[in-house]
């Protein structure tokens, strides 16, 4: 999951020998990306479009769209990645507790894809404490809700007392599974559905989350970067799996909360 900061003002496009890509233009080998050598390790390519087709390739290869208003759309593809594994997950004691008691009352929901629209804009606000500026510029929201309605972006949501109090979304295609960005409203709220994320994905065998970027909270959860070549190959097989149906079920919490004995 990126960190929400502007990228622009890193460099300037006419001077960068970067590949330009046009509509419809097969992307360049991930490991063509610049290094730690370069301004922006990790850049791949400039241009090309938001659309259904193009957002797939990219995925399915290892690569991501990450640029500020006034940009081209840049793409990258990261050495080394930062994934986490559902089975490295980190539950800490505190979350634990809240979980547990959360999903025995009538006030609280997790629910995936019912409100997809509203979490990618809560995701793309400007005004988050501690944030100056976001990535998620209207192009992307837009990109993203058409992504979401073919099936392959979706949305894991925290309620409580019948109001969204947090979440994140990603993007899933077949078996591989890219966090993209989390917000909430109520503390811990992101934090659930994370762990909700997890849950599925332990349920449903799912080996990896693509995280992207490394930054200390993923880190404190369990997350820890691999090398971008077993990430890519990685990739190209679970892209290939059958994907599960989106849809949380309360006992995908056992996978995190063993159930308690019976009396």
């Amino acid at each position: 999951m990126r960190p929400a900061t502007r990228v622009a003002g890193l460099f300037h496009l006419p001077s960068m020998n970067l590949p330009w890509l046009d509509p419809g233009d097969p992307f360049p080998d991930p490991s063509q990306a610049w290094d730690g050598s370069q301004p922006a390790p990790g850049l791949l390519a400039a241009g090309g479009v938001l659309d259904l087709d193009s957002l797939r390739r990219a995925y399915s290869s290892g690569i991501f769209p990450w640029f500020s208003e006034g940009q081209p759309i840049l793409w990258w593809s990261t050495d080394p990645r930062m994934v986490l594994m559902p089975d490295e997950f980190k539950l800490h004691r505190s979350l634990r507790k809240l979980i547990a008691r959360l999903i025995v009352s009538p006030a609280f929901e997790l629910r995936i894809d019912s409100a997809f629209d509203e979490v990618i804009q809560a995701c793309s606000s400007s005004d988050r404490p501690g944030q100056s500026g976001t990535w998620i510029v209207p192009a992307m929201v837009d990109a993203y809700r058409a992504f979401h309605r073919a099936g392959f972006a979706h949305s894991i949501e925290t309620w409580i007392d019948g109001r969204l109090a947090g979440g994140l979304y990603c993007v899933a295609i077949g078996q591989a599974v890219f966090g993209e960005s989390m917000f909430t409203r109520v503390p811990d709220a992101s934090k659930i559905a994370l762990a909700a994320l997890v849950a599925f994905c332990r349920h449903h065998h799912i080996t990896c989350i693509d995280c992207q970027q490394n930054t200390e909270h993923l880190a404190s959860l369990g997350a820890r970067e691999i090398a971008r070549s077993d990430f890519v190959a990685q990739v190209a097989q679970n892209a290939q799996k059958p994907s599960p149906k989106w849809q949380f079920d309360p006992v995908y919490w056992n996978e995190l909360l063993p159930p308690k004995p019976a009396a």
